[in-house]
């Protein structure tokens, strides 16, 4: 198990951001997807601020949701698959499973094929030079 920090709401909702970017050589990104791996409605759209690689889009989270972490280095990419297990609010951590990881070129378990557009966002969140929007969202017009 892996746990991660979260944040509470004022109503007391557990949310995590989508957040992250690229620069020059390196780049990172966060993506929250639900139980199915499709996109949520953010909770708030960050739109005012510091934006360049940071936090963009806060979502409720809930246990079943996916996160997907995604790190590179001159393209040569670092990502993995959580799915959160439990969500302790006292304490504001969320326990994760890790569900599959990709490093050196390779997938340790090949991913389901409903998470592929999340891990996708990832890259390409990760690649985004000074990244300053979402990029796995509902979001409506």
């Amino acid at each position: 198990m892996t746990i991660i920090d979260i944040e509470l709401t004022k109503k007391g909702h557990p949310v995590l951001w989508e957040k992250g970017g690229g620069m020059s050589n390196t780049g990172y990104a966060t993506i929250i997807a639900g139980v199915k791996g499709e996109k949520l409605t953010p909770a708030y759209v960050n739109r005012r601020g510091h934006l360049s690689c940071g936090e963009h889009a806060l979502f409720i989270v809930t246990v079943g949701y996916y996160i997907v972490f995604a790190d590179h280095h001159r393209g040569d990419f670092e990502i993995e698959v959580y799915r959160i297990t439990a969500i302790n609010k006292e304490e504001k951590f969320a326990d994760m499973e890790l569900v599959c990881e990709y490093s050196q070129g390779e997938w340790n378990v090949e991913p389901q094929e409903f998470l592929h557009a999340a891990i996708d966002a990832a890259v390409d969140k990760a690649s985004c030079y000074h990244c300053r929007e979402t990029h796995y969202a509902e979001i409506g017009e």
